[in-house]
């Protein structure tokens, strides 16, 4: 497993580099095809080379993972893969190489893996923009979805995610002079301000609640010009549909306060929360059987951060996450994978297919 690994990580992929996910393809599937037999379905979609492997029907469980990182093609440079201490490192290892080479391990172990499908996406860390409508077709196809994202702290499965909404919010003033006549214009930075404000109410600053978090803002075209334009990007994260519904409606209803001044709301985009209800009894079947090994208790947590789980858990697929690596520091340096307990997730996630096979969720 280790080997695989090395394998994966030294291969970089990032989201943003067709070829190097080319390349990352080709690793993936040929670690696949040597530990289950089958080739798998290539399927690209704007250039984004995803994977898919079907056993059987394929129509009782689903395993989910991606191999885009984060990292930027020569970040092996400053992060080489290594282990060290009982650790690995390296670029995408956590987040979620590990994941993979367990998932491929899970499935060789069992005794069959007829009703199961693999999707191994190409672009989870951009938010889904190309795979998102693959994944709610499979999801709808299966019994249940297994998510192979890394763990939370402690190897915790992550059991809800909130929901992502991604907006801008752009402001159209009116340009003037800022010395001879400041008076004819609309200072479209003035009235973002105002909106920026409005936004910040929109979040109770409760962690379990709706988080409104204005971000990287732009106006104006010089300093002796009063600004026509003015934008602000907006992440939103919420823990339920209402509270999605919620704050959607109320950014749609933000009103200018300058006259003369108008709003124009832009949609980016936008993941469904999974909520508890939807994990809820496959992680009494995963406790179940990690009790039955000596590998628990798991325990479970709630995340702000999205998945490609929302989309399956938004299909209405029961769909438990956070079944991948134990490690830590997504997305930064230092990031890692719990070697030994490599081999305890993958029987693990091999329990809970061989369980689903035969009981359902």
């Amino acid at each position: 497993m280790i080997d695989d690994l090395g394998r994966l990580v030294t291969c970089e992929s990032p989201s943003s580099d067709l070829a190097a996910l080319a390349r990352s393809a080709d690793v993936v599937a040929e670690l696949g095809i040597r530990l289950t037999g089958r080739e798998p379905d290539r399927i690209e979609l704007s250039g984004r080379p995803h994977l898919r492997w079907r056993f059987g029907t394929g129509d009782r469980v689903l395993l989910l993972g991606h191999h885009d990182t984060v990292w930027p093609v020569g970040s092996l440079s400053k992060h080489p893969w290594r282990v060290e201490d009982g650790l690995a490192y390296g670029p995408g290892c956590f987040d979620m190489k590990a994941g993979l080479v367990q998932l491929f391990h899970a499935v060789a172990s069992l005794p069959s893996p007829d009703g199961v499908t693999i999707l191994v996406s190409a672009d989870e860390e951009l938010g889904a923009p190309t795979s998102r409508q693959l994944i709610q077709e499979e999801a709808r196809r299966v019994a249940a979805a297994l998510v192979l994202e890394g763990s939370a702290d402690g190897g915790a499965l992550k059991t809800a995610r909130k929901g992502i909404s991604q907006y801008e919010l752009r402001v159209h003033g009116r340009a003037a002079h800022a010395g001879l006549e400041p008076w004819n214009g609309v200072n479209a930075t003035v009235e973002l301000a105002h909106q920026v404000l409005a936004l910040v109410a929109l979040d109770d600053g409760r962690q379990d609640a709706a988080t409104v978090t204005p971000s990287v803002i732009s106006g104006g075209t010089a300093a002796n010009t009063v600004p026509a334009e003015a934008s602000v990007r907006i992440d939103v994260r919420v823990p339920t549909v209402d509270e999605q519904n919620r704050v959607h409606a109320a950014i749609h209803g933000l009103r200018p306060q300058l006259d003369g001044a108008r709003l124009e709301v832009v949609e980016g985009p936008a993941h469904p929360p999974m909520e508890p209800a939807a994990s809820a009894d496959l992680y009494r079947l995963a406790e179940e059987i990690a009790a039955g090994t000596g590998a628990g208790p798991l325990g479970s947590a709630r995340v702000g951060g999205g998945s490609d789980g929302n989309l399956t858990a938004g299909a209405g697929t029961p769909t438990l996450d956070g079944l991948g690596a134990v490690g830590g520091n997504a997305h930064a340096p230092g990031e890692h994978v719990v070697v030994d307990q490599m081999p305890v997730r993958a029987a693990l996630v091999a329990g809970l297919i061989a369980r689903l096979l035969v009981e359902g969720p």
